[in-house]
């Protein structure tokens, strides 16, 4: 299961992008079953990218923050490969016509954003009926998934064994997380002590800790990344993949998801 914060040709074409585009091919191409989620950000034209609506994954409404949001789900074809994606939508969330960018008429609010895009892609793949082994997600907006899947769906059926892989890239413009977040997972239910890697600050090297903090592969998705994060993967001593460029990346990939596998 790949959930991706961008994929080109969506969005336009960066480490992520590319990455999550041509990996998932890579690995289907190698024999295994897959599943791509990324958010349907409002700059993504549906008519011409052929987006419809699954209705029986739809209708699912989830609680953020003490407010009832319904989810909906989309799917397109990705051109020229025989991979399909599958789209998280709401309209108070990403019916705007930006990516990362915060709405001056709504606030930042890409806490709730963020968490309504990994829990979505999550409830959905159990509507799907769809057990993972791996769970490989990538980018910050993200980040969030490794601690739910660690301590929201720790004791869900169709989650609780798969392994999660967290891809770090070096990231222009990181999506911006307000302090606001600490309510909303604690309106979850999730614990300050859970938090701690965060040291109460919701930056990109903050979240990125965190998301490495609860992987149990990490993989260095740019040529380039911050010194402190990759310090702070060696001293976790977590399994850690180097940067691997996107051609012909599937078979190293593969390797290295087997490798964490049980």
């Amino acid at each position: 299961m790949y959930i991706s914060q961008e994929i080109f040709p969506y969005l336009p074409e960066s480490d992520i992008a590319t990455t999550a585009r041509h990996l998932p091919q890579g690995i289907q191409e190698l024999g295994n079953d897959i599943r791509i989620f990324m958010p349907r950000f409002g700059v993504i034209n549906e008519r011409r990218n052929q987006l419809h609506e699954v209705i029986r994954l739809s209708g699912i409404n989830m609680i953020i923050n003490n407010n009832d949001h319904p989810l909906i789900i989309k799917v397109a074809s990705l051109p020229t490969a025989r991979l399909q994606v599958y789209f998280i939508d709401n309209d108070d969330f990403f019916k705007r016509k930006t990516v990362f960018d915060v709405d001056p008429k709504v606030g930042n609010d890409n806490d709730e954003r963020s968490i309504f895009f990994v829990r979505g892609a999550l409830e959905a793949i159990k509507k799907l009926r769809w057990i993972p082994d791996i769970i490989h997600c990538h980018g910050t907006f993200t980040a969030l998934g490794m601690l739910y899947l660690k301590k929201y769906y720790h004791d869900d059926p169709c989650l609780k064994k798969a392994k999660i892989i967290y891809s770090l890239y070096d990231e222009p413009a990181p999506v911006e997380i307000p302090d606001t977040l600490f309510e909303c997972l604690k309106f979850d239910k999730i614990k300050p002590a859970a938090l701690s890697v965060l040291d109460g600050k919701t930056d990109y090297e903050a979240l990125n800790r965190l998301a490495i903090h609860y992987a149990n592969g990490v993989v260095q998705g740019s040529a380039e990344i911050s010194p402190s994060l990759k310090q702070y993967i060696d001293e976790s001593g977590v399994n850690f993949l180097p940067y691997t460029p996107v051609e012909g990346c599937a078979e190293v990939y593969n390797e290295f998801y087997k490798k964490i596998l049980p």
